[in-house]
C-alpha cells in the first residue's frame, strides 16, 4: 500500500513538474504575442490616418452602411490585423502542450481559413468602388432622361451582387446557392436582350442609330461648311489689298447760258504763250 501511494504520488508530481513549464512558456508566448499585436495595431493605425485610408473607403460607397452599424474601417482593419496576430500567438502558445491537442487543430483550421476571409473583403471593397464609378457614369450621361437615376442604381447593385456573389464563393459559403442564382441572372439578363433586339426593339433601334448618324452627318457638314466659308472670306480680303487705287473721276464739262438765251459750250482756256486773235 505504500509502495503504490507513493508511485502515484512520484506521477502526479512528475505530471505537475512536466505541466509547470509548458504552462509557464504558453502564458510567455501570450503576452508576447499580445505585446506584438497591440504595438502592430497601433502602428497600423498611424499609418492608415496618415494614408487617409478611410477617405479612400468613403469613394466606394461602404461609408453609409459602416455609419449605420456604427463602425469605422479603419477600426475594423486594425482590429482583424490584431486578432490574427492573437490567433497567431494562440496557435504558437498552445503548441507547447502538443500539436495533436484540439485547441491547436481549431486554431490551424482557423489561421487557413482568415486568407480566405481577407480575399473576401478586398473583392466586396473593390466590387463597391466599380458599382460607384458606374452609377456615377450612368446617372452623368443619362441626366436628361427620367429612367437615368434608375439605370445608375441597378447597375450599381448589380456589380454589388456579383462582387458578394463573388466573395461568398471565395469563403465557400453557401456555393451551391449563389452559383446557380449568379447563372440564372446573366442567362436572364441575355435573354432580355436577345428577345428585345430579336422583337420589339429592332424598330427603336434602327430610330435611334439612324438619329444619331443624321446628327453625326449634320454636325460633319457644317463643319465643312465653316471651313469653306472662311476659306472665301479671306480671298477678297487679299484682292482688296491687291488692286491699285483707283483714279478719281473726272468733273463733266459744263455749260453756261449767254446773256442772249443760246446755250454755247465754254470756252477753253488758251494754252500758256497763245495768243488770241480777235475778228
Amino acid at each position: 500500500m505504500g509502495e503504490q501511494l507513493k508511485g502515484g504520488l512520484g506521477q502526479a508530481w512528475n505530471l505537475v513538474a512536466t505541466f509547470v513549464p509548458k504552462l509557464v512558456g504558453f502564458l510567455i508566448i501570450l503576452l508576447i504575442g499580445w505585446l506584438i499585436a497591440k504595438a502592430v495595431s497601433k502602428a497600423l493605425s498611424l499609418v492608415l490616418a496618415k494614408l487617409g485610408f478611410s477617405r479612400l473607403v468613403e469613394k466606394t460607397g461602404l461609408t453609409g452602411m459602416m455609419k449605420q452599424a456604427n463602425v469605422d474601417a479603419t477600426t475594423v482593419l486594425v482590429k482583424l490585423v490584431c486578432y490574427f496576430i492573437l490567433l497567431i500567438a494562440l496557435q504558437l502558445a498552445f503548441g507547447v502542450f502538443g500539436q495533436s491537442n484540439p485547441v491547436s487543430r481549431l486554431l490551424n483550421d482557423i489561421i487557413a481559413f482568415l486568407p480566405r476571409i481577407v480575399v473576401a473583403l478586398v473583392l466586396v471593397v473593390v466590387a463597391a468602388a466599380i458599382a460607384k464609378v458606374v452609377r456615377d457614369v450612368v446617372t452623368s450621361a443619362l441626366a436628361t432622361r427620367p429612367a437615368g437615376r434608375l439605370l445608375g442604381t441597378i447597375s450599381h447593385w448589380l456589380i454589388m451582387a456579383f462582387g458578394i456573389i463573388a466573395a461568398l464563393g471565395q469563403v465557400n459559403i453557401a456555393t451551391a446557392v449563389t452559383g446557380p442564382v449568379l447563372i440564372t441572372v446573366l442567362a436572364t439578363i441575355g435573354g432580355v436582350i436577345v428577345v428585345g433586339f430579336g422583337g420589339g426593339l429592332i424598330k427603336p433601334a434602327q430610330e435611334r442609330w439612324g438619329g444619331w448618324l443624321t446628327s453625326l452627318q449634320s454636325q460633319v457638314g457644317a463643319g465643312g461648311r465653316r471651313q469653306v466659308g472662311g476659306q472665301q472670306a479671306t480671298q477678297p480680303a487679299q484682292s482688296t489689298r491687291t488692286t491699285p487705287a483707283a483714279q478719281p473721276p473726272q468733273a463733266p464739262t459744263q455749260t453756261r447760258p449767254p446773256a442772249n438765251g443760246q446755250i454755247t459750250p465754254d470756252t477753253p482756256t488758251p494754252p500758256a504763250g497763245f495768243n488770241r486773235v480777235d475778228r
